[in-house]
């Protein structure tokens, strides 16, 4: 439904070294951008992108879909690792849905990252 979807940033750096890692497991890369901006997604298929803007104030909710519940699971371990702070574990989610499988980080920025298996 999408096309694509940009977030501002403020520090570009630490907010790519995170989502690298966090969305590795996701199947999304880096693709080629420069000091002001990053793109990530499928390979050739960039979607997300982050915009360095030194007034940028978080606040965004971004959920990215997971192909299976490891997915998820490797979204979070990886993505705390690279910095995100835990904003919900990895887990079934019963009053999103019968099948919602999903965990929650905070990106460098303060933006609410989901991934989600369903």
């Amino acid at each position: 439904m999408y096309d694509h979807i940009g977030v501002k940033v403020k520090d570009l750096e630490a907010s790519t070294r995170f989502y690298k890692a966090a969305l590795a497991g996701l199947g999304h890369v880096l693709h080629p951008g420069d000091e002001t901006y990053a793109g990530f997604g499928p390979k050739g298929e960039p979607g997300f992108w982050l915009h360095r803007n030194d007034k940028a104030k978080g606040g965004a909710h971004i959920a990215f879909r997971a192909e299976d519940h490891a997915a998820v699971d490797r979204f979070h371990k990886d993505g705390l690792k690279a910095g995100g702070k835990d904003n919900g574990a990895p887990g079934p989610r019963a009053d999103y849905g019968p099948t919602y499988y999903a965990a929650f980080l905070i990106d460098p920025d303060g933006n609410n990252v989901e991934a989600v298996c369903l």
